[in-house]
């Protein structure tokens, strides 16, 4: 029997490679199953998927606003095995647009599970979350590593919207409505295209502009540390979260992937190497005490026990992360690379 998968966000960024993935697969053991050859992947979001996707015969586009598909009840959720569930307003979005968020990111997430259960078939249900379920204030300061056990804080919109997003995945899978997991991504650099409004997105755009000859901006100072990953590791997990056994997954509660632990100097300095001073002399250090609030508040490191048990590994340099994309996207790069 064929597999057929279905993910929200799914021409975005992060959708669109997580569908080429699986694609190229061919084939994807479900929850621990024996693997079965994929049938259809519907690919649910606003635009339109790109050019090499919608020529592809096994993927199918619902185009549209979230909330309103399943208002209209348009998704295909009683034929689909796997359910990915990508689509989400970003974190500056969503404390600028309190509403927005509230809809894209918790209403939306309900009505998708509510859908799942009315289908009656519990499909295996992997919520994208995210380290902004952390957060770090003077009367409860997080540790210096987080663990899997660490009590999530977040300490804005999104986060909080995302971490009532797990629990409700977690409630709805422990009534056997969905088979729940729940993977909180860390943030994914480099991404390529064009800046989006989440706050973190200059940990993108400080690298991927410059390389295209064009000025960026840095928020925050040089020696923030964050915690990133690359986007095939974050591809990666996702993936792993469906393939996993209900054994091998373990809790209810969400899994933290792994990530890279470095700082945005070191970042600049990368960028230097691989690109020369040309490039980092077009990044602008420039406060935003906004952005450099929310991004202080989230953690840089993490003990992700659990995804480790389940074979996933963290991304070994940011070079390597930097070459990568400068591989993966040769049309977006105008410098010069060095060896």
């Amino acid at each position: 029997m064929a597999l057929n998968i279905l993910i929200t966000g799914g021409c975005g960024f992060l959708g669109a490679r997580l569908a080429r993935t699986l694609l190229a697969q061919g084939s994807l053991s479900l929850a621990g199953a024996d693997a079965q050859p994929i049938g259809r992947i519907v690919l649910a979001d606003r635009a339109p998927p790109p050019d090499d996707l919608q020529a592809d015969a096994r993927i199918a586009f619902v185009g549209g606003d979230l909330p309103a598909l399943l208002a209209a009840g348009q998704l295909p959720v009683a034929g689909v095995q796997l359910v990915y569930h990508l689509a989400a307003a970003v974190s500056g979005e969503c404390e600028a647009d309190f509403d927005l968020g509230m809809r894209s990111n918790l209403d939306a997430t309900r009505g998708l599970l509510e859908a799942c259960r009315a289908a009656g078939h519990a499909p295996v249900f992997v919520f994208s979350s995210s380290v902004a379920v952390f957060g770090d204030t003077p009367e409860q300061p997080l540790p210096a590593v987080i663990e899997d056990t660490t009590l999530p804080t977040p300490q804005n919109s999104y986060g909080i919207q995302k971490f009532v997003g797990e629990q409700l995945v977690a409630d709805f899978g422990r009534k056997g409505f969905v088979q729940a997991r729940n993977v909180r991504l860390m943030t994914v650099s480099v991404r390529p295209g064009r800046p989006n409004g989440a706050a973190s997105g200059f940990l993108s755009g400080m690298l991927r502009e410059p390389l295209a000859g064009e000025r960026a901006v840095c928020p925050v100072p040089p020696d923030t540390a964050v915690a990133l990953a690359s986007p095939a590791r974050t591809v990666e997990g996702l993936i792993r979260a469906a393939t996993a056994s209900r054994a091998a997954w373990g809790a209810r509660t969400a899994v933290n992937l792994p990530s890279l632990t470095t700082t945005v100097r070191e970042m600049a300095a990368a960028l230097e190497r691989v690109a020369g001073p040309a490039a980092t002399a077009l990044i602008d250090w420039r406060p935003d005490p906004q952005v450099e609030r929310i991004i202080a508040s989230w953690p840089s490191r993490f003990r992700p026990a659990r995804a480790e048990a389940l074979g996933l590994r963290a991304d070994a340099s940011f070079e390597a992360i930097l070459r990568d994309y400068v591989q993966e996207n040769p049309g977006a790069v105008r410098l010069a690379i060095r060896d």
